[in-house]
């Protein structure tokens, strides 16, 4: 074999060798948890070699995927109660779950010096709908509601109240102006630093209950190295950085 040859087997070899130990994870995340898991899914693969299949959803109906039998190996939620729940029910790789982010809660309108720094926009009523995601469903429409009722304005503002499935379709109904404004993610109208467009009131934190987003690794992703090495990514300096630059804590 000449020099050129031995060349080629060894790349071919080194090749093979890769395929043999790249492996593709399927999971479920939170609506809320898009733009940043893009970002985390690519740098992964660049990183590890393995792929990522990604689904996303509200948690609620992410969670009953998962109990009929969806093929999922890691799931990020928008709460821990719901991670909680499965690894109680016998559904999670033991001890593998983790707090992967904590979520902040913004009232939000893509028109600017349309809602103040305090929300007190809210009470003031001047518009015709204000767009919240379902509570039973989506954790941050829970927290919303708790804002609501802690303001007083829970039964004032039902007649106004734009419902969506999840925070997706809770943002994508103010920024086409179905309605004027609405309780969103924080994430999703936040990047490195600023508000990228409109104007928001962030929520204090005490005015809800927290939005602890954890992750685990479900049975099905037991014996799949790409998701434990999922698990372990998020814990990582690379993907912490991307999670803060949406506004999330870690």
């Amino acid at each position: 074999m000449n020099a050129y040859s031995r060349l080629f087997a060894a790349l071919g070899f080194g090749l093979l060798a890769c395929s043999v130990h790249a492996a593709e994870v399927t999971i479920a995340v939170a609506a809320n948890f898009t733009a940043p898991m893009k970002e985390i899914a690519e740098a992964f693969e660049q990183d590890t070699g393995h792929t990522v299949r990604t689904s996303l959803g509200p948690t609620g109906a992410l969670y009953t995927q998962i109990k009929n039998g969806a093929p999922f190996e890691v799931f990020l939620s928008a709460d821990d109660s719901t991670p909680a729940r499965l690894e109680s029910e016998g559904d999670v790789v033991e001890g593998s779950r983790f707090t992967y982010a904590v979520g902040k809660l913004v009232l939000w309108s893509p028109r600017e010096d349309y809602v103040d720094d305090e929300g007190a926009v809210l009470a003031a009523g001047d518009y015709r709908y204000l767009s919240v995601a379902n509570p039973k469903l989506a954790p941050y429409g829970l927290a919303a509601a708790q804002v609501l009722e802690k303001l007083g304005l829970t039964e004032t503002v039902r007649p106004k109240l734009v419902e969506g499935s999840n925070i997706v379709q809770t943002y994508q109904f103010i920024a086409t102006g179905n309605a004027e404004l609405g309780f969103v993610a924080l994430s999703q109208v936040y990047k490195d630093g600023a508000i990228s467009s409109g104007s928001a009131w962030n929520v204090p934190a005490e005015m809800h209950d927290p939005i602890r987003q954890d992750a685990v690794v479900l049975k099905r992703g037991a014996e799949n190295p790409a998701a434990a090495a999922l698990a372990d990514y998020l814990k990582g300096d690379r993907a912490q950085a991307i999670i803060r630059s949406y506004g999330y804590e870690i």
